[in-house]
């Protein structure tokens, strides 16, 4: 008998994501679409723990739904709502929005129909590793000096989003 608890939640997680999605872009309140997003993140993330893949999901959970979430909701503290919404919401090019979206879609049907071709019969079976420490030892040995410069770059940047802010409140 074929575990069901595997299947029930993997539709789960992805119905939430995807509906989280939906709502991201459905939502008229920024705030609202940014808890949806969280929302959409925090699924992804149980997704990649079903994949047996914990570093992914921590990253995800920690520096998506944590750190960009958080930048997120500052953009939209020092953006002026209440005149962004008596703007147009809607631009001229929802025709090829639709386009795209169709073209999409069609493309999904194809490879759900004709998908078994392009994927082999039987997908190699890895070893289940630490792969966190594998990644630990790499980031913090190897190219312990490439990490550095990088968090360096990033705090510079963030230092100068918030002076570029400042400047227009």
């Amino acid at each position: 008998m074929a575990p069901v608890a595997t299947t029930f939640f993997f539709y789960l997680l992805s119905g939430l994501t995807v509906l989280s999605g939906v709502l991201v872009i459905t939502r008229k309140n920024p705030v609202h679409s940014a808890l949806a997003l969280i929302l959409a993140l925090l699924g992804q993330a149980g997704l990649y723990l079903m994949l047996y893949a914990p570093f992914v999901a921590g990253v995800q959970i920690i520096l998506y739904a944590g750190g960009i979430m958080v930048l997120f909701l500052f953009v939209i503290m020092l953006v002026n709502i209440e005149r962004s919404q008596k703007e147009e919401q809607f631009n001229k090019q929802w025709l090829v929005g639709i386009v795209v979206a169709v073209a999409l879609g069609v493309l999904f049907v194809l490879v759900y129909t004709k998908g078994k071709s392009l994927f082999p019969e039987h997908a190699m079976q890895l070893p289940e590793q630490s792969n966190t420490q594998q990644v630990a030892v790499l980031l913090y040995g190897n190219y312990m000096f490439t990490f550095e410069i990088a968090s360096l770059l990033l705090l510079v940047a963030m230092i100068g989003a918030v002076v570029m802010a400042k400047k227009r409140i």
